[in-house]
């Protein structure tokens, strides 16, 4: 969580210094531009909502608690939201959709950029509401995608605008190479998931007084008190046994922990996942945890065996040197006694090769 954090503050770093770059001196000469000097989301007057359905007919609808935005003198519209906040009322749920749909140990923060042209809403002041069909880019886990939305722009007054979706926005997971999260998030929930989801947005932005105002309100936003009562979601301190478990649950699920071929040295790309076990594990702090390895069934069984221990204790000395004490986790090895699934196909086999955590007895 608190990598994660660190990638929307160092986000917000650049936004700050993208508001200093706009007090250049051409950035005088477009004052008179409609968006001068420069617009920053109210988050208290602002809403992002996005609508999933399970089991063909249940819908549910969540929420992120921490998203930022701007538009700079050019009307180029950018919103950033950390995925971290995922509201869904159910921490449980937070949780599963944090590590196993939006990995956001891997992408932190969904990107949407829009450039506003400036001719389209020159008439606003007089028609105050526009509804506009224009091109915007959403950046979300790892895919670059150019899309379309019917928005509707307000002026509310001359010092703030509403820029609201008109029609729900269909992200279809496919796009996204969301699909393998979503099979994910269906075995952990025992739940069927229609794979596409909509979106809706109700967006305030208000208008900085002046340059200096732009970039205050830019640094306010570094420093999180631009952000108001909007922040992730879950709270500092210990979990309870029960959120420890269930996060323990969800952490094994993943997969996403990898080693060379045949071999127990830890892949690169398992760190940060690896940082984020170690930070849960560590709000645990009176439970004992268990590492355990597990192999498919190809080559010899002790040979798999051997392997799944070296895997097991490969992620244990990982934790250790992450800060978690030695004497509150173990590991086992149980080779290929457990599959999750047939050893018939590569999917299946990858599926079978994993490590799991769990609390043990002291």
């Amino acid at each position: 969580m608190q990598k994660n954090r660190n990638a929307f503050s160092n986000y917000l770093k650049r936004a700050a210094l993208a508001g200093v770059m706009c007090m250049s001196p051409q950035f005088a000469s477009a004052q008179d531009s409609a968006f001068s000097p420069g617009w920053v989301m109210n988050n208290d007057a602002s809403a992002l909502r996005f609508q999933s359905v399970k089991n063909e007919t249940k819908v549910e609808f969540s929420t992120f608690a921490t998203y930022i935005g701007s538009i700079d003198e050019t009307g180029l519209a950018n919103v950033r939201v950390l995925l971290d906040s995922v509201d869904t009322k159910v921490d449980l749920r937070n949780v599963r959709m944090r590590f196993l749909l939006f990995e956001t140990f891997r992408f932190p923060e969904a990107v949407v950029t829009m450039q506003i042209d400036p001719d389209v809403i020159a008439d606003l002041p007089n028609a105050r509401r526009k509804v506009v069909t224009m091109p915007y880019t959403i950046a979300l886990h790892g895919v670059t995608s150019e899309r379309e939305a019917e928005i509707a722009i307000t002026l509310l007054d001359d010092n703030r605008v509403s820029v609201t979706s008109n029609t729900p926005i269909s992200l279809p997971l496919t796009d996204f190479n969301l699909m393998e999260g979503m099979y994910k998030l269906e075995e952990a929930a025992k739940v069927d998931i229609i794979p596409s989801a909509t979106v809706t947005f109700d967006f305030t932005f208000d208008r900085a007084e002046t340059p200096q105002g732009f970039r205050t309100a830019m640094a306010e936003l570094v420093n999180g008190t631009g952000l108001g009562a909007q922040a992730a979601l879950e709270a500092d301190g210990d979990f309870s046994l029960e959120a420890c478990k269930g996060r323990l649950e969800v952490l094994s699920l993943t997969n996403r922990i990898t080693f060379g071929s045949n071999s127990a040295a830890l892949a690169g790309d398992s760190a940060d996942f690896l940082n984020s076990i170690a930070d849960i594990i560590s709000r645990c702090p009176e439970l004992n945890i268990q590492v355990a390895g597990h192999t498919d069934s190809d080559g010899d069984a002790r040979y798999n065996q051997t392997l799944s221990e070296a895997r097991a204790n490969a992620v244990l000395s990982y934790l250790v040197q992450a800060g978690i004490e030695a004497d509150r986790v173990q590991s086992v090895g149980l080779g290929e006694a457990e599959p999750l699934a047939p050893n018939d196909t590569a999917e299946n086999k990858r599926r079978n090769r994993r490590i799991e955590f769990s609390v043990v007895d002291a």
